[in-house]
């Protein structure tokens, strides 16, 4: 559906806006018109990551004037395989300042505003309410739903994106539009999967280039939305295939019982969005207790010579970037569904690691559910042994 435009136009372009921004002036929806309210639009991206870099770069490129940058995270050399606004150079520096630089690059007549903290329900309210329109690259789900629930709650659009390995989605949640019809992304989520049960990129990995596919796609719907064009993802799902190379379109519509924008409303504030999503499960935080070790330990009980099965519950590809040393691989998802429980021995010590500490406790919680009692796993992983014990070890 059509939509008015979010922001009025600016009072005017100079000589040099017109100049830049002369392949836009000579398309009849955009226009002076079209051009001016993208100047005079106010765009948050939260994360500059691998949806953040081509969002941040061809927002800035299409002239709108204002761009908010909310990330605390520094770059690491693993972010450069899809994370493009950064290079090499800017490794250990913040990401929103190495963004600001790359954005101001492309385009210095954008004004950039830096919020180098963590967001979370103490500011997001505050943030988001000074700018005009949300898009968001993060890749959890409590700041999601975080995102999702402030962006409602001040009545702003929110445009969502989301990448695993080859697919993407991307969405535009705006309950507050004019109509009243349009969905959350509750609506479409209603509650975040199981602890453990969706990994993250970190885990599961990314395509660099599904990053720009996707990126460009949030792009195109804050700049159709802003200047009031074209047809919106108000109320439609995108998803695309990197692989098959598809893309499908699922209508999404709002749920009359959504306990947000719903017909009776049981969220009526922000939550902790933590404890809803949960990062581990309740059963893995309990079997942890007691029965963690760190990788300074394990390298003092290897060294000793104690006798012990070390097992890699992560997948074979990441078994084969990084491992610790006499570790065997028995991937998370065969011991969760009882298919490896055979391979782990009654009369020794069970020591798992994962990538870090997160999985190892879902699979410790699993072995100590079938009488392995005796079972530990490291905190950390294999990066706090990379850390740790042996520097040497690339990470990823």
């Amino acid at each position: 559906m059509s939509l008015p435009p979010l922001v009025e136009p600016a009072a005017e372009l100079t000589r040099e806006e017109v100049m830049r921004y002369s392949r836009h002036l000579i398309i009849p929806d955009v226009a002076t018109d079209g051009q001016k309210r993208l100047k005079n639009a106010k765009v948050l991206a939260v994360g500059a990551g691998g949806l953040g870099s081509p969002t941040l770069m061809y927002l800035a490129a299409a002239g709108v004037g204002t761009l908010g940058i909310v990330d605390f995270d520094t770059v690491d050399e693993s972010n450069l395989q899809r994370q493009i606004i950064h290079g090499q150079s800017d490794i250990g520096r913040s990401k929103a300042q190495s963004a600001r630089d790359s954005v101001k690059e492309i385009n210095p007549l954008v004004d950039v505003i830096l919020h180098e903290e963590r967001l979370d329900s103490t500011n997001v309210m505050e943030i988001f309410a000074q700018y005009d329109l949300i898009v968001d690259g993060t890749d959890n789900f409590a700041t999601r739903y975080m995102v999702n629930d402030a962006a409602f709650f001040l009545g702003k659009p929110y445009v969502w994106g989301s990448i695993y390995r080859f697919d993407g989605q991307a969405s535009v949640f705006w309950p507050t539009a004019p109509g009243g019809e349009a969905p959350c992304y509750r609506c479409l989520y209603p509650e975040p999967p199981p602890p453990g049960m969706v990994p993250s990129c970190a885990e599961g990995g990314v395509l660099g280039v599904l990053c720009a596919s996707i990126g460009s796609i949030q792009t195109n719907e804050a700049i159709k939305l802003l200047m009031g064009i074209g047809d919106p993802l108000v109320g439609t799902l995108m998803v695309y295939d990197a692989l098959e190379m598809e893309y499908r379109k699922i209508k999404v519509r709002k749920d009359p019982e959504c306990p947000l924008c719903g017909k009776e409303p049981t969220i009526t504030g922000l939550i902790d969005y933590e404890a809803f999503c949960g990062t581990v499960s309740l059963e893995a935080q309990e079997a942890a207790q007691g029965s963690t070790i760190l990788a300074t330990e394990l390298k003092a009980k290897i060294d000793a010579g104690e006798d012990l099965v070390l097992v890699d519950v992560r997948e074979p590809a990441e078994y084969e970037i990084v491992k610790i040393p006499g570790s065997v691989l028995i991937p998370k998802g065969d011991i969760l569904n009882g298919s490896a429980l055979s391979q782990f021995p009654q009369d020794k010590q069970i020591v798992l690691y994962c990538k870090s500490g997160v999985r190892s406790a879902e699979s410790l919680a699993a072995l100590k559910a079938a009488g392995l009692v005796n079972s530990v796993h490291v905190q950390g992983g294999v990066l706090a042994w990379a850390a740790q014990v042996d520097p040497s070890l690339p990470t990823y």
